[in-house]
């Protein structure tokens, strides 16, 4: 099967905007203040391995525990809820407690960039777009991620403190936000 440049465009759009690594940038930074380090070769490359695995095995997988969809998007919403709360508030609900190399990327991974709305979106995709244009607008979103979390360090020099801690409680809000919608809409269909 040949590769169709509109709907790789399409699938990259799409996974962009719900990845929205851009926005993300204030709760990456203020993992970074708490002492995470976050290497950006390795959140992309596991992110890419997580998201073509899902992408194959996501429906299967789910349904091999007895979760539908919908309640794995819920999931999704309480732990995004949890970091919204977190940012907004100031406070540390959830710990990093895990080893070193997983409790500075596992934060960013899940659910930031392979979290329950991404996952849900590529099991959608399926039934839209063809698999190897699937596979594309993953590997350039990943790409973008990279770059993206490289660049980090410049981002936050060029914005300063101030500037950080008031997107920090702005997007701890539409994390919140985020989160109750997805919440919403899931477990309306599950009841």
């Amino acid at each position: 099967m040949a590769l169709n440049l509109k709907e790789i465009v399409s699938a990259f759009i799409v996974l962009f905007a719900i990845i929205d690594i851009t926005g993300a940038l204030p709760i990456i930074i203020d993992l970074r203040s708490k002492g995470s380090q976050i290497e950006p070769w390795k959140v992309a490359s596991i992110s890419l391995v997580i998201l073509i695995a899902f992408l194959f095995a996501g429906e299967g997988l789910l349904s091999l525990f007895g979760v539908d969809v919908h309640s794995f998007a819920v999931a999704g919403a309480i732990i995004l809820f949890i970091y919204g709360m977190e940012m907004t508030l100031g406070v540390e609900i959830m710990k990093n407690d895990g080893p070193p190399s997983a409790a500075n990327i596992v934060p960013i991974i899940f659910p930031l960039i392979a979290g329950a709305g991404v996952l849900t979106t590529l099991i959608s995709m399926r039934a839209e777009y063809e698999v190897p244009n699937i596979i594309v607008a993953i590997i350039l979103n990943m790409v973008m991620v990279y770059v993206i979390l490289k660049h980090v360090d410049w981002v936050e020099r060029r914005l300063g403190p101030t500037f950080i801690y008031i997107l920090r409680k702005i997007f701890g809000i539409i994390l919140l936000a985020v989160a109750v919608k997805l919440f919403t809409a899931n477990i309306a269909t599950m009841l």
